[in-house]
């Protein structure tokens, strides 16, 4: 269920990994189903439309240019940058808000860029071109536990093959491996993910000097988990796993749980290890 509504909370929160800072939401919630997703944490159900487009933009406006972020930084050597879509999949719902004008403020701004994740090839957005001033971050991780955790996204072999796409229409095209799963074999998993990319890339000739990564390893949460278990979303085999995890408490009270400090120190090293092995070229921009 779709709901319009008008976004009166205006604030522009901090982030300093995949961007400088997280606009307030054109869009809150998902359509999708992900069994770990961030966003359905706080929304199980239903996706609310902001009506007020033209004043969240002006607020980012604003805040661009008094932006306390030095340049160049890991998001970008120039750009103030700003997740347009922490709270949903901009891609997926592309038709239910003003996409078109969100885009051609970062487009026509002179100090500001915008960035979104998504797991959704939407080919009606390539019929716009950013001109370099829109970032999307299409996430990947192996087929095996894709197929299980992110029912009814694009597949795997359309996220990859959509970046050249992506490239030639004029975004900034990054990926999104997110969250990296450890699970028994797991290695093995993502030495067959880092293989099959390579081969895309070379095959539909990515600009690969500018497709960079960010990874993110795996943060649980208990209420999702129970969520989960109540209503049958499969996968908490590869989500639950407290004998390698350990509790955190997020900024905003959730009780949520990753991996052992201990633990992930290494599973971080295994994967960076792996991943310049087989795909050199891609540059990871951070790693947590």
């Amino acid at each position: 269920m779709h709901k319009k509504t008008t976004r009166k909370a205006l604030e522009i929160k901090p982030s300093g990994r995949s961007t400088d800072f997280l606009t307030p939401s054109f869009i809150f919630g998902c359509g999708f189903n992900c069994s770990y997703c961030y966003c359905k944490r706080h929304k199980t159900e239903g996706v609310d439309i902001a009506t007020n487009t033209l004043e969240i933009l002006t607020a980012v406006d604003h805040h661009a240019w008094f932006a306390d972020v030095e340049k160049p930084n890991q998001t970008h050597p120039k750009y103030v940058t700003y997740d347009i879509g922490c709270n949903s999949d901009m891609a997926l719902h592309a038709k239910n808000y003003e996409w078109g004008t969100v885009f051609e403020f970062f487009k026509q701004h002179p100090i500001a860029m915008g960035s979104f994740a998504t797991k959704y090839v939407n080919d009606d957005l390539l019929k716009y071109n950013p001109e370099g001033k829109m970032r999307i971050r299409f996430s990947v991780m192996p087929v095996d536990y894709m197929n299980i955790l992110e029912p009814h996204t694009s597949t795997l072999a359309e996220r990859l093959i959509a970046v050249k796409k992506f490239q030639d229409a004029g975004y900034e095209v990054h990926l999104n491996f997110s969250p990296v799963i450890v699970k028994t074999g797991w290695l093995k998993n993502y030495e067959y993910l880092f293989r099959i990319m390579d081969k895309i890339a070379m095959l539909y000739k990515w600009d690969t000097d500018t497709v960079k990564a960010e990874v993110i390893f795996l943060t649980h949460n208990e209420g999702k988990h129970l969520y989960n278990l109540e209503h049958k979303l499969p996968g908490e085999n590869l989500l639950w796993q407290p004998e390698i995890q350990e509790s955190k408490v997020s900024q905003y009270g959730g009780k949520n749980i990753r991996y052992r400090a201990g633990l992930k120190k290494q599973y971080i090293d295994q994967f960076v290890e792996l991943h310049d092995k087989y795909i050199p070229w891609n540059t990871i921009r951070y790693i947590f």
